[in-house]
């Protein structure tokens, strides 16, 4: 069990790398009910082990606080009462340091049970576990950066802006009306709702290789884009007026020029860089405005390798549905995805703040249409 306990090990230590530039006072703050402090990510990936795992099947295992799990505890109701989302941002006690302490208690029982021919249950908890907090990896992120925007000095976090560039083709992939099939089908590892797997028809379509630019985006907002509702889904039209959006999130327009927030600070938009931080709801008046459409999940799996992805999560006109044969696991696991299967659009392929090992061509990521601060963009399709 070598290679796990590495994995583990080495997917534990990067939560608590990209923790390293951050001070004291970054740890707690809760800029909206949305996004998550930092202290709260790394507590509840670790609550996560000591409660699928070490709680369940680990003989004399000793709790490190019982007030943990209301305090970490996200969305699993088998799991007992939480905290309301909301308030994560009030868990100024404990302190930081007893949540380095805490993952410490998590990691040296999790290495013991690693080491000791662990069942094959306790396996496949620990890889879901790693994939989790790989997620969480990405989310401690995107949340960081909604949290600093609204700090007037527009602190920097790293000289790593996450910020994409492309070499531009114009070009579109042509495929054929064909049954094709789609989902995750091998041995390596996939979330329940990549399982599946099944044919789907799909008519002629034409997708492009290239990612829509800050440039492409600059020319619908100078079109008047955000002020016609014939570009908008009623929907995505009020939830504009509603919030008064007029440009991508952490945009500014200053003395005549778009400037953008990102985690190195303050920046002008690269006009060349790919779109980032829109909603479906921007992403599908952007399409309707150049002429096109967005690609469907399917349209898109079928054609990712033949597509250059990874630099921001894209939007797909596909709402989060399960797939055929879609199966609930027992027990808290299997309030993983299931239960969030509506209201929300799919989002595919992966962003420069994925985590290693952690992108596939059948993930399927998943936020409700108005959501703008996950690193999310997109391409379209005809």
């Amino acid at each position: 069990m070598k290679n796990l306990l590495d994995a583990y090990t080495k997917t534990r230590r990067h939560t608590q790398t990209l923790c390293k530039p951050l001070q004291t006072e970054d740890y707690t703050p809760q800029s909206a009910a949305f996004v998550s402090p930092p202290k709260w990510h790394l507590a509840h990936t670790s609550w996560f082990f000591e409660e699928m795992i070490l709680k369940k099947h680990c003989d004399n295992y000793d709790v490190f606080d019982a007030s943990y799990a209301f305090l970490f505890n996200s969305y699993y109701n088998s799991l007992g009462e939480r905290i309301k989302r909301e308030h994560r941002g009030l868990i100024t006690r404990p302190s930081i340091t007893d949540i380095y302490e805490y993952r410490q208690h998590i990691d040296a029982k999790m290495k013991t049970v690693l080491s000791n021919s662990p069942s094959k249950t306790i396996r496949e908890l620990t890889i879901l576990g790693i994939n989790h907090e790989q997620q969480h990896q990405e989310l401690l992120l995107t949340d960081l950066k909604f949290t600093f925007s609204h700090n007037p000095t527009y602190p920097r976090y790293s000289n790593k802006n996450y910020i994409s560039k492309q070499d531009t083709t114009k070009e579109w992939l042509s495929f054929n009306a064909d049954v094709y099939k789609i989902g995750h089908t091998d041995d390596s590892f996939s979330y329940d709702n990549e399982l599946g797997a099944h044919r789907v028809f799909l008519e002629d379509f034409k997708i492009s290789k290239d990612m829509v630019t800050n440039a492409d985006f600059i020319a619908f907002i100078n079109d008047n884009g955000y002020k016609s509702p014939k570009f908008w889904m009623d929907d995505g039209w009020h939830w504009l007026q509603n919030n008064n959006i007029s440009s991508p999130l952490y945009w500014k327009f200053v003395s005549g020029e778009w400037y953008h927030y990102t985690l190195s600070g303050l920046q002008p938009v690269d006009v060349d860089a790919v779109l980032t931080h829109i909603s479906f709801y921007e992403a599908s008046a952007y399409a309707f405005w150049a002429g096109y459409r967005l690609p469907t999940e399917f349209e898109w799996e079928i054609a990712s390798n033949q597509l250059s992805w990874g630099s921001v999560w894209e939007w797909t006109n596909s709402a989060y549905l399960p797939y055929p044969n879609f199966k609930v696991a027992e027990g808290a696991v299997g309030e993983y995805n299931g239960k969030f299967m509506i209201n929300l659009m799919v989002l595919r392929g992966a962003s420069l703040a994925t985590s290693a090992n952690h992108s596939r061509y059948t993930y399927r990521n998943f936020f409700s249409p108005e959501t703008q601060w996950q690193f999310s963009g997109l391409r379209l399709a005809k």
